[in-house]
């Protein structure tokens, strides 16, 4: 488990523990089996906007010395997954607006392009894989269960992009999601969802038909929804 301090907060006090669930084998080095988990974490949404991480908590909690804590934090902080402020303070990031929007539109491109380069090689098997993952996304969301929802929502895109073997272009969309973990997660919060994302509907329908197209649009929409939401400030 490692320790996350909420802003301004000391190691001593405040702090809020995060599992740490680490799968790494024996021969892995102990700095990446930090830097997976937290990657992992972050991304998933477990650590809030903000959240500062104090690297002798890390270090105690994962049973390493701090020399690899502070290797983990420098990897994420060189992915935009944690801010380094000129103190020495290490935070998840608190997003501007126009960061959001940049990341948004990130998202737009990568995204729509792996879906198109997927399309071709989708298969029925894959497809209902995907629909099993939106029922599991909808019960996270009966259960306003926020982390089970991002970590399924992610699965049930990343399954698709799988396909379009461009393993650069899945690389670049999966750094986006790292830096916009804590900002998704604080956006559950505010959309006080009751059903799965209405995107995920039109993408497993265009990828029956075949509708290039129709999956183009159905992609587009669903992962920039959200972040407009944040942008009007619903």
């Amino acid at each position: 488990m490692a320790v996350i301090c909420t802003p301004g907060s000391s190691a001593e006090s405040g702090a809020v523990l995060i599992q740490s669930r680490p799968e790494a084998g024996q021969g892995q080095a102990a700095h990446d089996r930090v830097y997976r988990v937290l990657r992992t974490q972050i991304m998933h949404g477990e650590l809030a906007p903000g959240a500062a991480l104090t690297l002798r908590g890390i270090g105690r909690q994962f049973g390493v010395s701090m020399t690899p804590a502070r290797e983990a934090a420098r990897r994420l902080v060189a992915e935009g997954a944690l801010t380094l402020s000129p103190s020495g303070r290490v935070t998840t990031p608190d997003l501007s607006p126009d960061r959001i929007e940049e990341l948004a539109a990130l998202r737009a491109l990568i995204e729509v392009e792996l879906a198109s380069r997927a399309l071709p090689r989708a298969h029925g098997a894959m497809i209902e894989r995907m629909r099993a993952v939106n029922t599991l996304i909808a019960e996270a969301v009966a259960k306003g269960d926020a982390v089970e929802y991002l970590r399924r929502n992610l699965e049930f895109h990343r399954m698709l992009y799988l396909r379009a073997q461009a393993p650069a272009m899945l690389a670049m969309a999966e750094t986006v999601w790292l830096q916009l973990g804590p900002t998704m997660r604080a956006l559950y919060g505010r959309m006080n969802r009751t059903a799965p994302p209405r995107g995920h509907v039109g993408i497993i329908a265009a990828l029956e038909a075949g509708d290039e197209p129709g999956l183009r649009l159905a992609v587009r929409s669903d992962v920039t929804h959200g972040l407009r939401m944040i942008l009007a400030g619903d």
